[in-house]
């Protein structure tokens, strides 16, 4: 695989919503498996959303009260800031 088609490690996980809710063009989605399959660290992340996912089901807006909803958002932009520079 030539370093122009290389996924990191950085855009899968920007790309993890969109590879399990299935929305990935085929291309993509060959690079994201390629990926997985040479990237233990990055197979491992994509294990615990998937679990996470089927431990906490469907959690709508609506069903958060305020306080939860801030402190949901706050601990995203805290990961989201981590992972932009890491």
């Amino acid at each position: 695989m030539t370093a122009s088609t290389d996924l990191t490690c950085k855009q899968l996980v920007e790309l993890v919503t969109d590879y399990l809710e299935e929305k990935l063009p085929t291309a993509e989605r060959e690079r994201f498996e390629d990926h997985l399959a040479a990237c233990d660290d990055c197979s491992v992340y994509v294990e615990q959303i998937q679990q996470t996912i089927r431990m906490t089901g469907a959690v709508t807006v609506e069903s958060l009260s305020p306080e939860a909803r801030d402190t949901l958002l706050r601990a995203f932009d805290d990961w989201n800031a981590g992972a932009r520079s890491g």
